[in-house]
């Protein structure tokens, strides 16, 4: 609501809610977690920044205030009533510079699954990602939640530029890493991570109260074909704009873990046809028919925000491997043994890493706030 002098007049009820600003690189997934965000009347979506990823900074620029307003060319998507969340552009680099990856034969060159969209019709405002977190968090102390869905590059600028930044954010939960587990853009690297390992470094050792929900727990939930039918059929506001662009990202999962009924001997891949085969030399392997599913990678962390309860955390310092073929490894010391000499984990604040998840409850509250008219 605006004063007639330009001023921002905040309700009672906003001023309850919690106030949240998501750092993205809109991408599929994160289009889903956007959306979901925006149906979570308990929460104040604050602004989006935008950072490379699954597409260029400036292409996630143009989806997130697509997603803003949430617009589709047939209507299908109904306007989602937030014209007004603030988009902020972020850095179109890492940190140490060079050409940014992008995961656009993930996402289509758009990086909203090529379901040609039209252009938007608001612009981003001139304060660049860093400022915006800068100044939403330093107006609202300790109220400010940080939902970091890609590459950590605006987070740790705003850590640069204003050291109180860490301090003054109430949370941040950052989709990111892989514990003890293989990664996605390399087998010891998650995507995001990978993308800035300086950047993760800086942010997993500034102090903050971060929640980091890792490849470990998010490739354990994940929609079927069955799951996208529903949507599909669903009467949920954005219900068939978000089957269109799962469209583009359901087929590259088919394309990169194999065909529809093939049997993959990978534990990422496992669901509802699970099966125990035995093999000829007489030992057991835990194999899964792989049936069409798309992994929710944001989904999954913006549940762990709002819904924590559904996930259970270990705690432990985490550090990046920023050079060698481990680039973008995270790893974490959870306490269990005393060093006998200081390390590069000595001295800094643990962290909080999901380590177990309620997969039917948290694919229920994905399903709850993506069909939801």
């Amino acid at each position: 609501m605006e004063a007639a002098n330009g001023g921002q007049i905040h309700s009672h009820q906003e001023e309850e809610k919690e106030k949240l600003i998501i750092d993205t690189d809109p991408g599929i997934d994160d289009s889903v977690a956007i959306v979901m965000a925006f149906q979570s009347p308990g929460l104040q979506v604050l602004g989006l920044t935008t950072i490379f990823g699954n597409c260029t900074t400036e292409r996630a620029t143009r989806n997130a205030l697509i997603l803003a307003s949430c617009k589709t060319p047939s209507d299908l998507c109904e306007k989602a009533g937030h014209p007004e969340v603030p988009v902020a552009e972020g850095s179109p680099e890492p940190l140490k510079g060079g050409k940014p990856r992008v995961a656009d034969f993930v996402h289509g060159p758009d990086g909203l699954g090529n379901i040609d969209l039209p252009d938007p019709t608001t612009k981003k405002i001139e304060q660049s990602a860093a400022e915006f977190l800068v100044d939403k968090v330093s107006q609202f102390p300790g109220e400010v939640s940080v939902l970091a869905l890609g590459p950590l590059t605006n987070v740790a600028l705003a850590i640069k530029k204003d050291p109180s930044f860490a301090s003054k954010v109430k949370k941040i939960v950052v989709l990111g890493g892989s514990f003890f587990a293989a990664g996605n853009a390399t087998p010891s690297a998650e995507a995001n991570i990978r993308s800035d390992p300086e950047a993760a470094d800086i942010v997993f050792t500034s102090g903050a109260d971060i929640y980091v929900v890792g490849l470990n727990i998010t490739t354990q939930v994940r929609f079927t074909d069955e799951d996208l039918l529903e949507l599909r059929n669903s009467k949920g506001k954005h219900a068939q704009f978000l089957c269109d662009i799962c469209k583009f990202y359901r087929d590259w999962h088919v394309q990169s873990y194999g065909a529809p009924g093939t049997l993959k001997p990978h534990i990422y891949l496992c669901d509802r046809y699970d099966a125990v085969l035995k093999m000829k030399n007489g030992c057991s392997a835990h194999i899964s028919v792989f049936h069409s599913v798309v992994f929710l990678h944001d989904p999954v962390s913006f549940a762990a925000l709002v819904r924590p309860e559904y996930f259970t955390f270990k705690k432990g310092v985490v550090r990046v491997e920023t050079k060698g073929i481990c680039t973008g490894h995270t790893s974490m010391d959870m306490g269990l043994k005393k060093w006998n000499s200081e390390n590069p984990w000595t001295g800094y604040s643990p962290i909080s890493v999901a380590w177990t998840v309620d997969v039917p409850k948290v694919v229920a509250f994905v399903k709850e706030l993506v069909t939801k008219q």
